[in-house]
């Protein structure tokens, strides 16, 4: 599951905007990672003014990002972490530069075994289990054969 934690100045979004970002950042995990829509998480966390400071300096225009990933790890290639990054940049871009915005992203990494939804343990990736939790877009119950 990717966690996203966006920090934004208050009233930096609709909830219209907020749920066309969330949608871009969904789309490039279910595009590219065949993620269930549902392991994607997106937090938007407003900040009053005067409260985001970059450099020891006022940052009324700055979106923080930091990520979670836990369901997927990236492999140890820089070229598909490159990747990757840029398809997260080119998720974010169009909700962030046109409307004045300096941002920033950094992604963690989780075991996978520190993860469970519903206390259940997710099956593993591309399994027929994991591939029924995305086609109901939920966490059931499963029997790993």
């Amino acid at each position: 599951m990717p966690m996203w934690k966006i920090y934004v100045p208050a009233g930096a979004y609709t909830k219209e905007q907020r749920k066309a970002f969330a949608e871009s950042i969904t789309e490039v995990y279910v595009n590219f990672a065949d993620l269930p829509r549902f392991y994607v998480v997106v937090a938007f966390h407003e900040l009053p003014s005067d409260t985001i400071w970059v450099g020891g300096d006022e940052a009324n225009d700055f979106v923080r990002i930091t990520v979670d990933h836990i369901a997927r790890r990236m492999p140890d290639s820089d070229d598909f972490r490159d990747m990757a990054m840029q398809a997260f940049a080119d998720a974010i871009e169009p909700h962030v530069s046109p409307r004045g915005f300096r941002w920033e992203i950094h992604i963690d990494e989780t075991p996978l075994q520190l993860w469970w939804v519903n206390g259940i343990k997710p099956p593993p990736a591309e399994s027929e289990a994991e591939k029924e939790w995305a086609r109901l877009n939920a966490a059931v119950p499963y029997e790993m054969v």
